[in-house]
């Protein structure tokens, strides 16, 4: 089927018309010696690069691997001990050949194919922004925010229903690992938590006051994303899925949209040292959508990400992420990649995508979330796969495929944008959200449930969907994708919808 959604990024562009571990390997003695001690090829027209050197977590940086960054041409930005992941820069083209001979280092490889800083653009899907008018004229019932009713999303995971019994707990943090929050946003800034925001951008960590917020000519996407999850029962606005929880930033895009490895492996580990229960990954890992383990550059960024993902895990934190906007089956033999790398020069590559994967939504322990419509059947974008999508949760359609019911009019989702004002997006980046705030009001019914026992609650509490069969979302009377499994778990719903209202009473 063709449709008119962009081919990267996780958030939908609706055309206005429409209503809408690898192991440590050492080298001989000799060959070590020789790699940490030659100095570094003269690169006067090399374009400078960033890339991750993954090494034996929980020990420092050693002295040797040190000092062969820098024989190799190479400058330590910053070093993760506890995950060992080094973030280095360098001129050097062969930086990641060389240092992946030294003893100690188990991988490495350049996170980008462009200079630094990236002159590429990246779009993220342009809003359908509410005017002021539109605002002005909002009417709700008593008890619900003046925006509410727009909300289809809300009472499709019963999050409606949930609020009567609760808002979710002040002490659960959701952090929104994105393009950025505006903390200043009306419906956000109640339930906003400063300590557990950043600007992760470089790698390392930028604490400076409002750091963590994007500027007027970047993507609104992280701010819309907190909206759906925590946007403040306030009498204002909207009203996100888990409305009495915090919800953090922690951004990780380019300016230019593109999301790299250093940033998102430093999202996920200062997620992890700040409380955080609940990470929102709606975004994969550029340049790559999908990161081919025999690649040596592609297999380190897929190390690296792994090891913070998990450090997160470890210490607390669900992570939840999108599984695309493709309608790829992320559980066949093989997809045609046409887009990678999206960051210099793209081309049509084919991969397995059980040996290449689309990080961090693929990563074991990841929640893989995938998108339904107004309908409540698969959205005519997402990506699907039995056993690779763990549960589906309202993203959008267009509302020409899936039509909501009155009062509500369009089939996207609200969701607060900044400068405070809100509107429509589409996409799994949507469906994510949803997830996570369910997630959240999980964490806050069981405080002390661990990430495991969270995720298993949130798969026995969704509610089992049957793979809609035939799926022919356009009528066409075409087949546009063939959903595997049964109605307990399937390629199209996983374990089933969300259910926010179970997520609180059970």
């Amino acid at each position: 089927m063709t449709a008119p959604y962009a081919r990267y990024r996780r958030a939908v562009a609706i055309p206005a018309g429409m209503a809408v571990a690898t192991a440590l390997a050492f080298l001989p003695n000799t060959a070590a010696t020789a790699a940490e001690d030659a100095p570094a090829p003269t690169a006067a027209e090399a374009t400078p690069l960033s890339y991750v050197v993954n090494v034996k977590p929980g020990h420092g940086t050693s002295a040797h691997v040190k000092k062969a960054v820098a024989k190799a041409g190479g400058t330590i930005v910053t070093s993760y001990d506890q995950i060992g992941v080094i973030v280095v820069h360098s001129s050097n083209p062969d930086f990641a050949k060389t240092i992946r001979t030294v003893r100690g280092v188990q991988s490495a490889g350049a996170t980008r194919t462009a200079p630094l800083p990236s002159a590429s653009t990246g779009d993220l899907g342009a809003p359908k922004v509410l005017s002021a008018a539109e605002v002005a004229a909002a009417d709700a019932p008593a008890g619900q925010d003046p925006l509410q009713p727009q909300q289809w999303d809300l009472p499709a995971i019963k999050a409606d229903k949930a609020h009567e019994k609760t808002l979710g707990s002040k002490k659960v943090t959701v952090a929104v690992i994105d393009t950025g929050v505006d903390d200043t946003h009306p419906d956000i800034a109640p339930n906003f938590d400063r300590k557990a925001s950043v600007n992760c951008v470089s790698g390392k960590p930028d604490t400076a006051d409002g750091a963590w917020r994007p500027s007027a000519e970047e993507s609104p996407h992280g701010t819309h994303v907190a909206g759906e999850i925590a946007a403040a029962k306030n009498g204002v606005g909207m009203t996100g899925v888990a409305p009495g929880v915090k919800v953090s930033g922690i951004k990780v895009s380019t300016t230019a949209g593109f999301f790299y490895t250093e940033a998102v492996v430093c999202g996920f580990v200062w997620a992890a040292e700040h409380g955080v229960d609940v990470t929102n990954n709606s975004y994969y890992t550029d340049p790559w959508y999908f990161n081919c383990k025999n690649d040596p550059d592609q297999k380190a960024l897929v190390e690296a990400v792994t090891r913070a993902s998990r450090y997160a895990e470890k210490r607390g934190a669900v992570n939840v992420a999108a599984a695309g906007n493709e309608n790829y089956d992320l559980a066949s033999d093989e997809i045609t990649d046409p887009s990678s790398p999206n960051d210099s020069t793209p081309g049509d590559r084919v991969v397995d995508p059980s040996k290449c994967l689309d990080i961090p939504t693929q990563l074991p322990g990841v929640v893989t979330v995938a998108s339904t419509g107004a309908k409540g059947i698969k959205s005519s974008f997402s990506n699907y796969g039995l056993g690779v999508a763990d549960i589906a949760a309202p993203g959008g359609d267009s509302t020409a495929y899936q039509k909501p019911e009155a009062p509500a009019t369009s089939g996207l989702i609200l969701g607060t944008l900044p400068g405070g004002k809100w509107g429509y997006m589409a996409g799994t980046s949507m469906a994510s959200p949803h997830v996570a705030g369910v997630a959240a009001l999980i964490k806050s019914t069981h405080p002390h449930a661990s990430p495991a026992l969270v995720k298993a609650l949130l798969y026995a509490e969704a509610d089992a969907t049957p793979c809609t069969d035939p799926y022919d979302i356009n009528g066409d009377g075409k087949v546009d994708a063939v959903c595997e499994g049964s109605k307990n778990r399937n390629g199209f719903y996983g374990w089933g919808i969300a259910d926010a209202l179970d997520a609180v009473t059970k």
